[in-house]
């Protein structure tokens, strides 16, 4: 299992438009192979600051089949403008479990 996290940085006044985007994001993403859960969460010290948590079955599974799909195209249409800085997105595999 690979976690994918993204900090996402919404434009200042946006975060209401966004937070109904990415409802209606959430079942692209989830409709996709290797696709096994995803959470948003909002930050509760800084305004507009999301981060986003994603859990695919490999790496590629986001990489390739994902982001190099047509339902990437629309999930892009929905939520890219919001963002500013664009985010960094890195990928995780884990080492231990409390």
């Amino acid at each position: 299992m690979i976690l994918e996290a993204a900090m996402l940085h919404v434009k200042e006044g946006m975060e209401g438009e966004f937070e109904a985007a990415f409802r209606k994001a959430s079942h692209i993403i989830s409709s996709m192979k290797g696709y096994i859960d995803h959470e948003c969460h909002k930050c509760i010290e800084a305004e507009g600051k999301y981060l986003l948590l994603v859990k695919w079955e490999t790496l590629e599974d986001h990489t390739v089949g994902f982001r190099q799909s047509q339902k990437y195209q629309e999930w892009k249409r929905l939520l890219h403008h919001f963002y500013d800085p664009f985010p960094t997105v890195e990928h995780f595999k884990k080492v231990a479990k409390g």
